[in-house]
């Protein structure tokens, strides 16, 4: 039953993402058409959407033992990564980022929320985390990925403090964090069209990545395992280390040490895909560390429920 439950939140996914290749493979949205989609969900779509749900987010819910863990787990996986970019795989400081994202940074909204229902049954720990990594990480990796390029490392103070009104995903995350600061409602007027526009951040970040699967060149023996070693990472690594912090250190048991595992144990968020084309990045490397670890998860995320539920 739980293989059951988990490959059935799978499953949007993988039919937006096989409409975008079918896309792709037959021209029909032109040749422009995945640049355009990404872009789109970068500047637009994504704000959106990270705008409302900053808007209604409730800081003191990250204050909790589950989510130290998963703060903790998600920084040793992410070192790690830039470690092995620098001295194994060779990357610039700016792919070296990305690529720790892919190896870290786990799906907790439009995968992580359906697997919390049906699995966990309640979203009491999923979304703190989605608010964790989109007030904290995401920041931070934007700024490690925008010091890494060419501009930011003759000027990276300046490109730093410039950043939130340079990036429009960081700017529309603080700007959401101060309405709910402020704990003011927003009027109907400005709320209706950011949903119709963050509806769009998922189904087109998907679907850019399904087109980007047409013009797929098989990478050399060193990409590949680049690319087994991030996936490793993410759906092995991390909700081990994640594991042994909340069972051995931090003493948690039951559902509150699943809640951490399962989510710890997510794949590669889509957002990785659009930060990497956004920035010209690797992309491939990116999309294949989504691809392969959604596709992988599946197992996991039902071994992970198995063992611990």
């Amino acid at each position: 039953m739980t293989g059951t439950v988990v490959l059935g939140g799978f499953l949007p996914i993988w039919v937006v993402t096989a409409l975008g290749w079918l896309a792709g493979r037959y021209g029909l949205l032109g040749p422009h058409a995945q640049d355009v989609l990404a872009r789109f969900a970068f500047t637009f779509a994504m704000p959106a959407l990270l705008f409302l749900t900053m808007s209604r987010s409730r800081l003191g819910d990250l204050v909790q033992p589950g989510m130290l863990v998963f703060a903790l787990s998600l920084a040793a996986v992410f070192a790690v990564a830039l470690a092995l970019g620098r001295w194994v795989f060779r990357r610039k400081p700016g792919e070296r980022a990305i690529a720790a994202m892919a190896a870290a940074y786990v799906n907790s909204a439009n995968l992580g929320i359906p697997v919390a229902v049906h699995v966990l049954k309640d979203t009491s720990f999923v979304v703190p985390v989605a608010l964790f990594q989109t007030l904290l990480v995401t920041p931070v990796i934007l700024t490690m990925i925008d010091l890494g390029t060419p501009e930011g490392s003759r000027t990276p103070l300046r490109r730093m403090l410039s950043l939130p009104v340079r990036n429009p995903v960081v700017a529309a995350s603080g700007g959401g964090l101060l309405v709910a600061l402020l704990g003011r409602p927003l009027p109907a007027v400005v709320v209706d069209p950011l949903h119709l526009l963050g509806g769009a951040a998922v189904p087109a970040a998907l679907f850019a990545l399904g087109m980007s699967l047409h013009a797929r060149v098989r990478p050399d023996a060193e990409g590949r395992a680049e690319r087994q070693v991030l996936v490793g990472l993410k759906l092995v690594a991390q909700p081990l280390v994640a594991y042994a912090l909340g069972s051995w250190v931090f003493g948690l048991t039951g559902h509150a040490l699943l809640s951490v595992v399962l989510v710890a144990g997510l794949p590669t968020a889509q957002n990785a895909f659009v930060f990497a084309t956004e920035y010209r990045l690797d992309a491939g490397l990116v999309r294949d560390a989504v691809l392969l670890s959604t596709c992988c998860s599946v197992v996991s995320l039902t071994t992970i429920a198995w063992l611990l539920a």
